[in-house]
């Protein structure tokens, strides 16, 4: 017999059963905004396909899996011998299988692949981000394998692959293959270039020995990495398979594997290289420049995968204030709850709307070789990087407190969002990096600057607060004496005249009006749902529901 007390009323259902990618209004609006018309059916019908499984219970439940079983570090087997292994929970392969199943390190031998690889990436990483990982750095290596054609051809196969095979076996032997990155160590961390880790030549063109302390080793179980090292004519970019083709493992020992704050399913560990085999990857002493392109494509998966978790946390919000009552009526009816979560939504489809146009950037440069593309993307890449990987966290927070206590409560996902929100404002490279690059950029190559001028003045004249915010950040762009200090303000005013513009064009009116007024305009708090009440509030809240 039940007792009274414990009757189950006014609780929200989970949000569960829905397509994550059909469900996302700007998410899909973007994807039939750049995608060519003869791929925008197949795509997206992939994408639902993706979005269904992704917002399914199953797959939430290997989310929820993954995190609470976190990889294991085994060093030595039961008679001593050195093994070097990580062990994961079933459902972290599951996540990884479905992940790479779907396309999510295919993105570079395809129509628009960057564009449909980064939507399935922003759907897929909703269930849960800490696969991600290996995910990004797989297809973010493709573009520094080219550098050496032989190499290109051996691996990027197996890197394009539709298969997840785990385990340490000859990549040979696989008809798929992930990869890592060991490039920080504790002596410089985004300084690479203060790197001591050692690389000596061998007889055989090419290959050379590597000795060596990585601090932050990504995804140890794959099976090749791509880390700098010290060579005679400077710092080079090296491939070291994790097994060597004749069966035996490479010298790749775990120290220990890192207790982070967020992205437990995932394992980060730091690794010494001891006579470590490497191939050499593109010329000794240009290992930055080999590598540039891999940090620029996992600098946009930083971005996409804020996005993602920004998306989800606002969606879990949205979702708890529609079925929620209090005070007489539904949250998502109170006008000061609305207020927050429009708010909210309207960091999310701009941090959205951002990351899309970002990857159809790529896409350009990829098959047509646009250079106006390329130059926006210098300048767009680590601007985008600075701020939406920074407005991740504030996002998470606000969204966890609308569900109040029961948000604070690990069973709601909340905590897990929260807790994984600054690690893409860390990973290759903190917020100042990026605004250093910034700057690097706007001294040194001016035609980055026209192209970002360019794609924000193609909304010039469509609204009077994008229009004074593009005038103040031109003033600003004027005097690049001694920036340094003020980088992080101009860096910030360039993100957001560059949103506006994106919303202008392209977001419903509510959405436009609303960011531009309080992003722009300055008729906005320093909290979130402050937003001028005389806005069409109401339209941006309903937009941003996943069902």
């Amino acid at each position: 017999m039940t007792a009274t007390t414990h009757t189950v009323t006014n609780q929200v259902p989970p949000l569960v059963g829905y397509d994550v990618f059909s469900g996302d209004r700007a998410l899909a609006e973007g994807l039939e905004r750049h995608a060519a018309p003869e791929v925008l059916d197949e795509a997206r019908a992939e994408l639902s396909a993706l979005g269904l499984a992704a917002g399914s219970a199953r797959v939430q439940e290997w989310g929820t899996r993954a995190n609470e079983n976190p990889p294991k570090l085994r060093t030595h087997d039961r008679y001593g011998h050195r093994i070097d292994e990580v062990e994961f929970h079933p459902a972290w392969h599951q996540l990884l299988d479905g992940a790479v199943s779907a396309g999510l390190t295919d993105a570079w031998g395809r129509p628009d692949g960057h564009l449909r690889r980064a939507a399935g990436f922003f759907v897929w990483t909703q269930a849960e981000a800490g696969n991600g990982c290996p995910l990004s750095m797989t297809h973010a290596a493709v573009p520094a394998l080219r550098t050496d054609p032989a190499l290109a051809a051996e691996w990027e196969p197996r890197l394009t692959s539709h298969r997840y095979e785990p385990g340490l076996r000859p990549a040979a032997e696989k008809a798929g293959a992930l990869f890592g990155m060991g490039m920080t160590e504790k002596q410089g961390g985004s300084d690479v270039r203060a790197n001591t880790t050692a690389a000596t030549p061998l007889d055989a063109d090419g290959e050379y020995l590597l000795t060596g302390h990585k601090w932050f080793c990504s995804a140890p179980m794959c099976d090749g990495f791509l880390v700098l090292a010290q060579a005679a004519a400077g710092l080079t970019c090296f491939l070291v398979p994790r097994v060597l083709p004749d069966g035996t493992r490479n010298v790749f020992l775990i120290q220990r594997l890192k207790d982070k704050l967020g992205n437990r399913s995932n394992a980060s560990a730091e690794v010494e290289f001891d006579g470590t085999w490497a191939r050499r990857v593109g010329e000794e002493g240009r290992g930055v420049r080999t590598i540039i392109e891999m940090v620029a494509a996992t600098r946009v998966d930083c971005v996409v995968g804020s996005a993602a978790l920004m998306r989800q946390s606002v969606a879990q919000a949205v979702h708890h204030a529609a079925h929620r009552r209090a005070f007489g009526g539904e949250l998502i009816d109170k006008p000061l709850m609305r207020n927050v979560l429009a708010d909210l939504a309207l960091e999310s489809e701009a941090a959205t709307t951002l990351a899309l146009r970002l990857a159809a950037a790529q896409d350009a440069v990829q098959s047509t070789g646009s250079a106006a593309e390329g130059a926006f993307l210098r300048l767009a890449v680590p601007t985008a990087k600075y701020w939406v990987t920074k407005r991740c966290t504030p996002v998470a927070a606000e969204a966890l407190e609308c569900l109040g206590g029961n948000g604070y409560v690990e069973e709601s996902g909340m905590p897990r969002l929260l807790r994984e929100s600054p690690l893409n404002s860390i990973w290759e490279g903190s917020g100042n990096v990026q605004a250093l690059d910034v700057l690097r950029a706007l001294q040194r190559e001016p035609e980055a600057l026209n192209a970002f001028l360019q794609e924000v003045g193609e909304a010039r004249g469509a609204d009077h607060r994008l229009d004074g915010a593009i005038k103040d950040l031109l003033t600003e762009l004027a005097d690049l004496d001694g920036i340094e200090a003020r980088a992080r303000r101009l860096v910030e005013r360039m993100a957001l005249v560059l949103q506006g513009s994106l919303l202008v064009r392209w977001a419903p009116s509510a959405v436009a009006d609303a960011f531009c007024a309080s992003r722009l305009g300055g008729d906005w708090g320093t909290a979130f749902g402050t937003l001028p009440h005389t806005l069409d509030l109401e339209s941006v809240v309903t937009r941003a529901r996943a069902v």
